[in-house]
């Protein structure tokens, strides 16, 4: 829910475009007119694939497309309808849907941030060093195998993240504020905006695969850790972009001009 605090600010544009989904379902603010800052949608688990996408005999905007230019966070991933989540394959590629009815077919933005969280088997214990999992080997295959590659694949960053120990919760550390990050994420924005004047693309994120080619060079230690994740790792040609496209963003928020082989480490 934090996330949108240190998402970058939003053009006049993206207002624009966001603010007519949300007056068409009814959820704009009385008071204030446009929406000036992104959504966050989060909806449950047991939602269906046509409130998650959209449709229904009125056709109206899903959740993805309410989240258009904001985030849309799935806790407890594998819990969701399978043809839900598959469906979501194509609005990530193309940031629309599509949805298509007896009396017609509509297009409908749907360029979000999509984010998840989920369990490494269903009782949650699953590599813990207390030893309290109690799923057999096949039921943590299992419930894994709720999520598909095709649309693991699609997303670009996938961190492990341990559970709490009490001595970090107590813990005295000020964190740093989200508008000091916030600020970062604006500057590495507008580098990214100067770079694609004049092409559509206003992201690192939405580069097409020349644009990969032009602006995520590598030098020959580069070239080399790139060729080796790719044997190790065996990754696709999508994640393989995903990648370039994660470490021109690295470098971009570092104030670096070319992608160095520690920007590429991290993104791997």
């Amino acid at each position: 829910k934090r996330l949108p605090s240190i998402l970058p600010d939003m053009t006049r544009e993206e207002a624009l475009e966001t603010s007519k989904i949300h007056s068409v379902c009814g959820q704009l603010p009385r008071i204030g007119g446009l929406l000036s800052y992104r959504p966050f949608r989060s909806p449950h688990h047991t939602i269906s694939d046509v409130g998650l996408m959209g449709g229904g005999t009125n056709i109206t905007p899903g959740e993805i497309s309410l989240a258009h230019h904001g985030v849309l966070f799935l806790d407890e991933l594998p819990e969701y309808d399978r043809a839900a989540l598959e469906a979501m394959r194509q609005p990530l590629e193309d940031g629309e849907v599509t949805v298509a009815r007896a009396g017609g077919t509509l297009h409908l933005p749907a360029r979000f941030q999509l984010v998840c969280a989920m369990n490494p088997c269903r009782c949650g214990w699953y590599g813990h060093p207390n030893g309290k999992c109690t799923c057999s080997p096949q039921q943590v295959d299992n419930y894994m195998r709720k999520v598909s590659g095709p649309l693991l694949d699609r997303i670009d960053m996938h961190i492990e993240v341990p559970s709490v120990e009490y001595e970090a919760m107590r813990r005295k550390e000020q964190p740093e504020a989200s508008a000091a990050i916030r600020e970062r994420i604006n500057a590495a924005r507008e580098v990214q905006k100067k770079r694609f004047a004049g092409t559509g693309v206003s992201c690192n994120a939405f580069m097409r695969p020349a644009m990969i080619a032009k602006f995520c060079q590598l030098d020959a230690m580069g070239e080399k850790l790139m060729k080796d994740a790719f044997d190790r790792l065996g990754l696709t040609g999508r994640s393989h972009d995903r990648i370039l496209r994660m470490a021109r963003t690295i470098a971009d928020l570092e104030g670096a001009e070319n992608i160095a082989p520690h920007h590429l480490a991290e993104a791997i």
